[in-house]
Protein backbone atom coordinates (compact mmCIF):
# COMPACT_ATOMS: atom_id res chain seq x y z
CA UNK A 1 0.00 0.00 0.00
CA UNK A 2 0.96 3.56 -1.40
CA UNK A 3 2.23 5.88 1.67
CA UNK A 4 1.91 9.70 1.22
CA UNK A 5 4.05 13.09 2.99
CA UNK A 6 2.28 16.30 2.08
CA UNK A 7 2.88 19.80 2.55
CA UNK A 8 5.91 21.80 0.71
CA UNK A 9 8.13 22.29 3.89
CA UNK A 10 7.99 17.96 4.21
CA UNK A 11 8.28 17.11 0.76
CA UNK A 12 10.91 19.68 0.68
CA UNK A 13 13.06 18.03 3.94
CA UNK A 14 12.09 14.15 2.55
CA UNK A 15 13.83 15.22 -0.93
CA UNK A 16 16.75 17.01 1.25
CA UNK A 17 16.94 14.15 3.68
CA UNK A 18 17.32 11.46 1.11
CA UNK A 19 14.28 9.48 1.17
CA UNK A 20 13.28 7.13 -1.09
CA UNK A 21 10.55 8.93 -3.26
CA UNK A 22 8.69 7.15 -6.04
CA UNK A 23 6.73 10.05 -7.19
CA UNK A 24 5.84 13.35 -6.85
CA UNK A 25 2.23 15.48 -7.65
CA UNK A 26 1.85 18.81 -7.45
CA UNK A 27 -1.36 20.77 -7.93
CA UNK A 28 -1.71 21.91 -11.63
CA UNK A 29 0.16 25.86 -12.49
CA UNK A 30 1.77 26.04 -9.07
CA UNK A 31 5.71 27.09 -9.72
CA UNK A 32 5.95 29.79 -6.96
CA UNK A 33 9.12 29.73 -4.44
CA UNK A 34 9.89 26.39 -2.56
CA UNK A 35 7.82 24.54 -5.37
CA UNK A 36 10.62 25.41 -7.74
CA UNK A 37 13.12 24.25 -5.12
CA UNK A 38 11.40 20.90 -4.99
CA UNK A 39 10.86 20.41 -8.86
CA UNK A 40 14.66 21.16 -9.28
CA UNK A 41 15.69 18.61 -6.47
CA UNK A 42 13.22 15.74 -8.03
CA UNK A 43 14.85 16.25 -11.64
CA UNK A 44 18.40 15.75 -10.16
CA UNK A 45 17.34 12.69 -8.67
CA UNK A 46 15.49 11.38 -11.54
CA UNK A 47 12.38 11.60 -9.88
CA UNK A 48 8.86 11.58 -11.95
CA UNK A 49 6.56 14.46 -10.88
CA UNK A 50 2.76 15.51 -13.01
CA UNK A 51 0.56 18.25 -12.15
CA UNK A 52 -2.49 17.27 -11.27
CA UNK A 53 -6.01 19.18 -10.25
CA UNK A 54 -6.64 19.77 -6.81
CA UNK A 55 -9.30 16.85 -6.64
CA UNK A 56 -6.90 14.80 -7.23
CA UNK A 57 -4.50 15.34 -3.67
CA UNK A 58 -7.65 15.80 -1.93
CA UNK A 59 -8.53 12.03 -2.98
CA UNK A 60 -4.56 10.88 -2.41
CA UNK A 61 -4.03 12.40 1.15
CA UNK A 62 -6.39 13.65 4.30
CA UNK A 63 -4.00 16.13 5.28
CA UNK A 64 -3.71 20.01 4.17
CA UNK A 65 -1.30 19.41 1.65
CA UNK A 66 -0.64 22.85 0.34
CA UNK A 67 -0.88 21.43 -3.18
CA UNK A 68 2.44 19.21 -2.85
CA UNK A 69 1.72 15.32 -2.13
CA UNK A 70 4.72 13.11 -2.13
CA UNK A 71 4.39 9.17 -2.60
CA UNK A 72 7.11 7.88 -0.40
CA UNK A 73 8.31 4.17 0.98
CA UNK A 74 7.52 3.23 4.12
CA UNK A 75 9.45 5.14 7.30
CA UNK A 76 12.44 3.11 8.38
CA UNK A 77 12.85 2.12 12.25
CA UNK A 78 16.06 2.50 13.60
CA UNK A 79 17.37 -0.18 16.46
CA UNK A 80 18.39 1.29 19.95
CA UNK A 81 21.70 0.62 19.63
CA UNK A 82 21.91 2.97 15.88
CA UNK A 83 20.90 5.61 18.60
CA UNK A 84 23.54 5.63 20.63
CA UNK A 85 26.29 4.93 17.61
CA UNK A 86 25.00 7.91 15.92
CA UNK A 87 25.35 9.66 19.23
CA UNK A 88 29.40 8.38 19.45
CA UNK A 89 29.60 9.20 15.78
CA UNK A 90 28.99 12.83 17.04
CA UNK A 91 31.18 12.34 20.16
CA UNK A 92 28.46 13.29 21.94
CA UNK A 93 26.65 12.26 25.79
CA UNK A 94 23.44 10.02 24.03
CA UNK A 95 20.23 11.75 24.65
CA UNK A 96 17.25 9.70 23.91
CA UNK A 97 13.32 10.54 24.19
CA UNK A 98 10.98 7.47 25.20
CA UNK A 99 7.50 8.24 24.27
CA UNK A 100 5.00 6.12 26.44
CA UNK A 101 1.94 5.20 24.65
CA UNK A 102 1.50 8.41 22.72
CA UNK A 103 -1.87 8.80 21.06
CA UNK A 104 -2.06 12.06 18.85
CA UNK A 105 -0.16 12.19 15.91
CA UNK A 106 -0.01 16.30 16.45
CA UNK A 107 1.46 15.63 19.80
CA UNK A 108 3.89 13.46 18.31
CA UNK A 109 4.62 15.52 15.34
CA UNK A 110 5.41 18.70 17.75
CA UNK A 111 7.84 16.41 19.83
CA UNK A 112 9.70 15.52 16.66
CA UNK A 113 10.51 18.95 15.71
CA UNK A 114 11.63 20.23 19.34
CA UNK A 115 13.41 16.56 19.29
CA UNK A 116 15.47 17.96 16.11
CA UNK A 117 16.00 21.10 17.09
CA UNK A 118 17.84 20.15 20.72
CA UNK A 119 19.73 17.31 19.36
CA UNK A 120 18.15 14.15 20.07
CA UNK A 121 19.88 11.47 19.00
CA UNK A 122 16.76 9.41 18.59
CA UNK A 123 13.59 8.63 19.96
CA UNK A 124 11.61 5.18 21.07
CA UNK A 125 8.26 4.09 20.63
CA UNK A 126 6.15 0.85 21.66
CA UNK A 127 4.94 -1.19 18.83
CA UNK A 128 1.49 -1.23 20.40
CA UNK A 129 -1.29 1.40 21.85
CA UNK A 130 0.90 4.29 20.39
CA UNK A 131 0.96 6.77 17.41
CA UNK A 132 3.29 5.14 14.40
CA UNK A 133 5.27 8.01 12.14
CA UNK A 134 2.74 8.56 9.36
CA UNK A 135 1.62 11.34 6.89
CA UNK A 136 0.18 13.52 10.10
CA UNK A 137 3.01 12.96 11.90
CA UNK A 138 5.17 14.37 9.12
CA UNK A 139 3.30 17.10 8.52
CA UNK A 140 3.04 18.86 11.63
CA UNK A 141 7.19 17.74 12.63
CA UNK A 142 7.88 20.38 9.47
CA UNK A 143 10.28 17.84 7.96
CA UNK A 144 11.89 16.62 11.76
CA UNK A 145 10.83 13.00 10.92
CA UNK A 146 13.24 12.81 7.95
CA UNK A 147 16.42 13.37 10.41
CA UNK A 148 14.99 12.11 14.13
CA UNK A 149 15.66 8.09 14.08
CA UNK A 150 13.16 6.42 15.43
CA UNK A 151 13.19 2.93 17.41
CA UNK A 152 9.91 0.75 17.88
CA UNK A 153 10.17 -1.72 20.47
CA UNK A 154 8.02 -4.49 22.04
CA UNK A 155 8.94 -3.73 25.67
CA UNK A 156 9.79 -0.32 26.37
CA UNK A 157 10.63 -1.39 30.05
CA UNK A 158 13.39 -4.02 28.43
CA UNK A 159 14.35 -0.92 26.53
CA UNK A 160 15.20 1.07 29.15
CA UNK A 161 17.27 -1.81 30.75
CA UNK A 162 18.75 -1.59 27.53
CA UNK A 163 19.65 2.28 27.82
CA UNK A 164 21.07 1.77 31.09
CA UNK A 165 23.39 -0.98 30.31
CA UNK A 166 24.93 1.31 27.47
CA UNK A 167 25.05 4.44 30.43
CA UNK A 168 22.56 6.32 30.09
CA UNK A 169 20.45 7.35 33.31
CA UNK A 170 16.53 7.82 32.58
CA UNK A 171 14.53 10.19 34.03
CA UNK A 172 10.54 10.22 33.71
CA UNK A 173 8.62 13.47 33.69
CA UNK A 174 6.19 13.31 36.18
CA UNK A 175 4.32 15.85 38.37
CA UNK A 176 4.91 14.48 41.31
CA UNK A 177 8.90 13.89 40.55
CA UNK A 178 11.07 14.40 43.46
CA UNK A 179 13.42 16.59 41.49
CA UNK A 180 12.20 19.90 40.11
CA UNK A 181 13.19 20.38 36.42
CA UNK A 182 15.79 23.47 37.72
CA UNK A 183 17.76 20.98 40.10
CA UNK A 184 17.85 18.29 38.48
CA UNK A 185 21.25 17.04 36.45
CA UNK A 186 20.45 16.29 33.29
CA UNK A 187 23.78 16.94 31.47
CA UNK A 188 25.34 13.77 30.81
CA UNK A 189 24.09 10.72 28.93
CA UNK A 190 20.55 10.88 29.40
CA UNK A 191 16.82 9.60 28.28
CA UNK A 192 13.20 11.00 28.92
CA UNK A 193 10.36 9.13 29.37
CA UNK A 194 6.76 11.37 28.72
CA UNK A 195 4.16 9.77 28.94
CA UNK A 196 0.79 9.76 27.24
CA UNK A 197 -2.18 12.62 27.27
CA UNK A 198 -4.04 12.18 30.09
CA UNK A 199 -2.63 8.92 31.45
CA UNK A 200 0.92 9.39 32.49
CA UNK A 201 3.85 7.09 32.41
CA UNK A 202 2.89 3.50 32.88
CA UNK A 203 3.45 2.46 36.75
CA UNK A 204 6.13 -0.49 35.44
CA UNK A 205 7.81 1.95 33.35
CA UNK A 206 8.21 4.47 35.74
CA UNK A 207 9.49 2.11 38.71
CA UNK A 208 12.12 1.56 36.12
CA UNK A 209 13.46 5.09 36.18
CA UNK A 210 16.13 6.31 37.77
CA UNK A 211 14.68 9.13 39.02
CA UNK A 212 11.58 11.59 38.59
CA UNK A 213 11.41 15.03 37.23
CA UNK A 214 8.66 17.66 37.81
CA UNK A 215 7.97 20.69 35.79
CA UNK A 216 7.36 23.68 38.45
CA UNK A 217 4.03 25.44 37.30
CA UNK A 218 2.54 28.73 39.25
CA UNK A 219 -1.23 28.15 38.07
CA UNK A 220 -4.05 26.10 38.25
CA UNK A 221 -3.34 23.48 35.45
CA UNK A 222 -2.16 20.73 37.01
CA UNK A 223 -0.66 18.98 33.68
CA UNK A 224 1.16 19.80 30.29
CA UNK A 225 0.07 18.78 27.06
CA UNK A 226 2.92 15.85 26.02
CA UNK A 227 4.59 17.79 23.06
CA UNK A 228 4.94 21.08 25.66
CA UNK A 229 6.36 18.97 28.83
CA UNK A 230 8.69 17.29 26.36
CA UNK A 231 9.57 20.77 24.84
CA UNK A 232 10.44 22.39 28.40
CA UNK A 233 12.33 19.41 29.56
CA UNK A 234 14.67 19.05 26.39
CA UNK A 235 15.26 22.91 26.43
CA UNK A 236 16.52 22.43 30.12
CA UNK A 237 19.03 19.60 28.75
CA UNK A 238 19.99 21.49 26.25
CA UNK A 239 20.90 24.50 28.31
CA UNK A 240 22.56 22.47 30.93
CA UNK A 241 24.68 20.65 28.32
CA UNK A 242 25.56 24.27 26.82
CA UNK A 243 26.48 25.41 30.43
CA UNK A 244 28.61 22.08 30.99
CA UNK A 245 30.38 22.26 27.54
CA UNK A 246 28.68 18.58 26.91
Amino acid sequence: MAEYIAGRHSVLEALKSGRSINRLFILHGMKEGAVREIIGLARERGIPFQEVERNYLDGLIKERHQGMVAEVSPYTYVEIEDIIQSARDKGEDPLVLILAELEDPHNFGAILRTAEAVGVHGVIIPKRRSVQLNATVAKVSSGAAEYVPVARVANLAQAVEVLKEFGLWVTGADMDGENSLWQASLAGPLAVVVGAEGHGIPRLLKEKCDFLTSIPMRGRISSLNASVAASVILFEVMRQRAKTGA
